[in-house]
Protein backbone atom coordinates (compact mmCIF):
# COMPACT_ATOMS: atom_id res chain seq x y z
CA UNK A 1 0.00 0.00 0.00
CA UNK A 2 1.27 3.48 -0.89
CA UNK A 3 1.59 5.58 2.17
CA UNK A 4 0.05 9.14 0.91
CA UNK A 5 2.22 10.95 3.69
CA UNK A 6 5.16 8.39 4.75
CA UNK A 7 6.14 8.14 8.08
CA UNK A 8 8.89 9.51 10.25
CA UNK A 9 10.97 6.33 10.14
CA UNK A 10 10.41 6.41 6.16
CA UNK A 11 11.42 9.48 6.02
CA UNK A 12 14.19 9.04 8.30
CA UNK A 13 14.99 5.97 6.53
CA UNK A 14 15.49 8.26 3.25
CA UNK A 15 17.24 10.24 4.69
CA UNK A 16 20.01 7.90 6.40
CA UNK A 17 20.20 6.28 2.43
CA UNK A 18 21.06 9.66 0.62
CA UNK A 19 23.98 11.14 3.59
CA UNK A 20 21.32 13.62 4.89
CA UNK A 21 21.23 11.90 8.26
CA UNK A 22 24.49 11.33 9.60
CA UNK A 23 25.78 10.06 13.65
CA UNK A 24 28.77 10.63 15.32
CA UNK A 25 30.48 13.25 16.70
CA UNK A 26 29.91 16.77 15.18
CA UNK A 27 30.83 20.35 16.25
CA UNK A 28 28.35 22.51 14.58
CA UNK A 29 29.48 26.50 14.14
CA UNK A 30 28.21 28.14 17.24
CA UNK A 31 30.87 25.13 19.41
CA UNK A 32 27.76 23.05 19.83
CA UNK A 33 28.38 19.08 20.03
CA UNK A 34 26.14 16.54 18.78
CA UNK A 35 25.83 12.51 17.98
CA UNK A 36 23.78 13.82 14.85
CA UNK A 37 24.14 15.82 11.95
CA UNK A 38 21.57 16.66 9.16
CA UNK A 39 22.54 17.61 5.88
CA UNK A 40 19.54 18.20 3.95
CA UNK A 41 20.53 19.02 0.38
CA UNK A 42 21.88 15.37 0.16
CA UNK A 43 18.58 14.14 -0.01
CA UNK A 44 17.27 16.82 -2.61
CA UNK A 45 20.58 15.89 -5.34
CA UNK A 46 17.98 13.24 -6.07
CA UNK A 47 14.62 14.47 -7.63
CA UNK A 48 12.40 11.34 -6.83
CA UNK A 49 13.57 11.39 -3.54
CA UNK A 50 13.22 15.22 -3.20
CA UNK A 51 9.64 14.75 -4.88
CA UNK A 52 8.72 12.20 -2.32
CA UNK A 53 9.64 14.62 0.79
CA UNK A 54 7.90 17.86 -1.07
CA UNK A 55 4.72 16.06 -2.12
CA UNK A 56 4.82 14.56 1.67
CA UNK A 57 5.07 17.76 3.17
CA UNK A 58 2.39 19.97 0.91
CA UNK A 59 -0.47 16.94 1.13
CA UNK A 60 0.13 17.99 5.26
CA UNK A 61 -0.63 21.67 4.28
CA UNK A 62 -3.99 20.55 2.01
CA UNK A 63 -5.25 18.94 4.83
CA UNK A 64 -5.80 22.34 6.46
CA UNK A 65 -9.10 24.11 5.30
CA UNK A 66 -7.57 27.60 5.30
CA UNK A 67 -5.06 26.83 2.82
CA UNK A 68 -6.96 24.22 0.87
CA UNK A 69 -9.64 26.89 0.22
CA UNK A 70 -7.10 30.08 -0.70
CA UNK A 71 -5.31 27.29 -3.16
CA UNK A 72 -3.94 28.61 -5.80
CA UNK A 73 -4.07 31.79 -4.47
CA UNK A 74 -0.58 31.44 -1.96
CA UNK A 75 2.69 32.35 -2.15
CA UNK A 76 5.74 29.46 -1.19
CA UNK A 77 8.38 31.25 1.00
CA UNK A 78 11.73 29.76 1.14
CA UNK A 79 13.71 31.51 4.65
CA UNK A 80 17.11 31.08 3.08
CA UNK A 81 18.87 28.68 0.17
CA UNK A 82 18.60 25.15 1.77
CA UNK A 83 14.59 25.19 1.66
CA UNK A 84 14.46 26.35 -2.08
CA UNK A 85 13.54 22.99 -3.42
CA UNK A 86 11.57 21.91 -0.81
CA UNK A 87 9.42 25.67 -1.93
CA UNK A 88 9.21 24.71 -5.63
CA UNK A 89 8.43 20.66 -4.83
CA UNK A 90 5.39 22.16 -2.49
CA UNK A 91 4.78 25.07 -4.99
CA UNK A 92 4.09 22.39 -7.76
CA UNK A 93 2.19 19.74 -5.53
CA UNK A 94 -0.03 22.82 -4.42
CA UNK A 95 -0.27 24.18 -7.55
CA UNK A 96 0.08 27.67 -5.67
CA UNK A 97 0.74 30.69 -7.87
CA UNK A 98 3.90 32.42 -6.37
CA UNK A 99 6.92 31.41 -5.11
CA UNK A 100 9.78 33.85 -2.91
CA UNK A 101 12.98 32.53 -1.24
CA UNK A 102 14.58 34.74 1.06
CA UNK A 103 18.48 35.93 1.57
CA UNK A 104 20.18 37.44 5.00
CA UNK A 105 21.83 40.44 3.48
CA UNK A 106 24.23 42.72 6.13
CA UNK A 107 22.58 40.85 8.82
CA UNK A 108 19.29 41.48 7.58
CA UNK A 109 16.84 38.59 5.81
CA UNK A 110 15.30 39.93 2.77
CA UNK A 111 13.86 38.76 -0.81
CA UNK A 112 16.28 37.89 -3.28
CA UNK A 113 13.41 39.35 -5.50
CA UNK A 114 12.27 42.54 -5.76
CA UNK A 115 8.64 42.38 -4.22
CA UNK A 116 6.20 45.35 -3.64
CA UNK A 117 3.55 46.10 -0.64
CA UNK A 118 0.43 43.86 -1.35
CA UNK A 119 2.16 41.31 -4.24
CA UNK A 120 2.57 38.39 -1.66
CA UNK A 121 -0.53 36.46 -1.36
CA UNK A 122 -1.47 34.67 1.68
CA UNK A 123 2.05 32.78 2.94
CA UNK A 124 3.22 28.99 3.40
CA UNK A 125 6.68 29.38 4.52
CA UNK A 126 8.70 26.10 4.12
CA UNK A 127 12.35 25.23 5.06
CA UNK A 128 14.13 21.46 4.66
CA UNK A 129 15.09 21.91 8.32
CA UNK A 130 13.97 23.98 11.08
CA UNK A 131 16.78 23.85 14.54
CA UNK A 132 16.37 27.29 16.24
CA UNK A 133 13.02 28.70 13.90
CA UNK A 134 14.76 32.24 13.74
CA UNK A 135 14.94 32.00 10.26
CA UNK A 136 11.48 31.31 10.11
CA UNK A 137 10.80 34.16 12.46
CA UNK A 138 12.89 36.73 10.56
CA UNK A 139 10.83 35.84 7.32
CA UNK A 140 7.68 35.93 9.17
CA UNK A 141 8.78 39.17 9.93
CA UNK A 142 9.71 40.25 6.13
CA UNK A 143 6.10 38.63 4.90
CA UNK A 144 4.01 40.97 7.47
CA UNK A 145 5.99 43.98 6.88
CA UNK A 146 4.84 43.41 3.21
CA UNK A 147 1.06 43.07 4.17
CA UNK A 148 0.89 39.32 3.78
CA UNK A 149 -0.80 36.60 5.69
CA UNK A 150 0.78 33.45 7.36
CA UNK A 151 -1.59 30.74 6.94
CA UNK A 152 1.44 27.68 6.53
CA UNK A 153 4.19 26.56 7.74
CA UNK A 154 6.69 23.28 7.50
CA UNK A 155 9.55 22.04 6.66
CA UNK A 156 11.07 18.06 6.41
CA UNK A 157 12.79 18.28 9.68
CA UNK A 158 11.97 20.03 12.94
CA UNK A 159 14.20 19.91 16.28
CA UNK A 160 12.19 19.39 18.96
CA UNK A 161 13.50 22.67 20.37
CA UNK A 162 12.84 24.37 17.86
CA UNK A 163 8.85 26.30 18.02
CA UNK A 164 5.47 24.50 16.84
CA UNK A 165 3.69 27.19 15.77
CA UNK A 166 4.46 30.34 14.28
CA UNK A 167 1.93 33.67 14.85
CA UNK A 168 -0.46 31.01 15.80
CA UNK A 169 -0.03 28.49 12.91
CA UNK A 170 1.30 25.32 13.72
CA UNK A 171 4.52 24.60 12.25
CA UNK A 172 4.58 20.94 10.56
CA UNK A 173 7.07 18.40 9.44
CA UNK A 174 7.55 14.60 8.54
CA UNK A 175 9.78 14.07 11.30
CA UNK A 176 9.83 16.04 15.14
CA UNK A 177 13.28 15.58 15.75
CA UNK A 178 14.83 14.76 19.13
CA UNK A 179 17.79 17.04 19.24
CA UNK A 180 20.59 16.49 21.60
CA UNK A 181 23.22 19.06 22.13
CA UNK A 182 25.70 19.71 24.32
CA UNK A 183 26.72 23.40 25.04
CA UNK A 184 29.84 22.08 26.75
CA UNK A 185 32.47 19.59 25.58
CA UNK A 186 32.43 18.58 28.72
CA UNK A 187 29.29 17.31 29.25
CA UNK A 188 29.82 15.67 25.51
CA UNK A 189 29.12 11.65 25.32
CA UNK A 190 31.24 11.47 22.68
CA UNK A 191 33.70 13.57 24.02
CA UNK A 192 34.04 11.74 26.90
CA UNK A 193 34.11 8.26 25.00
CA UNK A 194 37.34 9.44 22.76
CA UNK A 195 34.77 9.80 19.57
CA UNK A 196 36.91 11.75 16.96
CA UNK A 197 35.02 15.12 16.42
CA UNK A 198 34.34 16.52 12.88
CA UNK A 199 33.71 20.03 12.40
CA UNK A 200 30.40 20.79 10.28
CA UNK A 201 29.69 24.07 8.21
CA UNK A 202 26.14 24.40 9.04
Amino acid sequence: MVELIPSPDTVMQILKRTGAFREGHFIYPNGKHSPHYFQMPLAFRYYDTARVLAVALSRKFRLEKDISSQLPKVSIISPSSGGIPVAFGVRDALNAEQIYWAEQEKGERMFRQYVNQGEVNPCIIVDDIIRSGNAIEETVTLVKSLGARIIGCGAIVRFDTAPNEIEDVPVKSLIEFDVRMYEKEQACVECKDGVTPETVRF
